[in-house]
């Protein structure tokens, strides 16, 4: 059976950092801006349509990892509670149940980490001091009730 890694937190939380760490242990990561700077996008938000076909490439290429019995972590925000039913649901008819690791880091913490961004490569989107903000201010924590969750303090 596949492991599967969901990193969900805000934007600063720390989520690429562990994300790195687990593909030099052998997951592939996956990757929302990874994908959006290699199709040339330089800024956040993407558009809707270029997020809805980077999204939708990467669900395949999981089910594909899990057809081959490989490892993956999803390094995205998984802002959302609609956003992770979504790759749950998706999930499901394969039997592969996510791991959930929820990154948490003081809003100070995560602004600034952002703000430090050298803006060179794909994990270093700049964002707008608001725009990270609105992020961080947006996210939607997971519930219990989401299955185990593990959370990791990053700062």
């Amino acid at each position: 059976m596949s492991r599967v890694v969901m990193l969900c937190g805000p934007a600063g939380a720390g989520k690429s950092t562990l994300a790195r760490q687990l593909e030099a242990e052998g997951c592939v990561r996956l990757s929302i801006d990874a994908e959006a700077w290699a199709r040339g996008h330089r800024g956040m938000p993407i558009p809707p349509e270029a997020q809805a076909e980077i999204v939708a490439d990467l669900q395949d290429r999981l089910l594909a990892l899990i057809r081959e019995g490989r490892d993956a972590v999803l390094d995205m925000s998984f802002w959302s509670r609609a956003m992770r039913d979504e790759w749950r649901a998706l999930l499901a008819p394969t039997g592969t149940v996510p791991e959930l690791v929820h990154l948490v880091a003081e809003r100070s913490t995560a602004l600034a980490r952002v703000a430090a961004r050298s803006t060179g490569h794909a994990d270093d989107f700049p964002l707008a001091p608001a725009l990270a903000a609105a992020y961080y201010d947006g996210f939607e924590p997971p519930e219990p009730d989401e299955g185990p969750v593990v959370v990791v303090r990053t700062g």
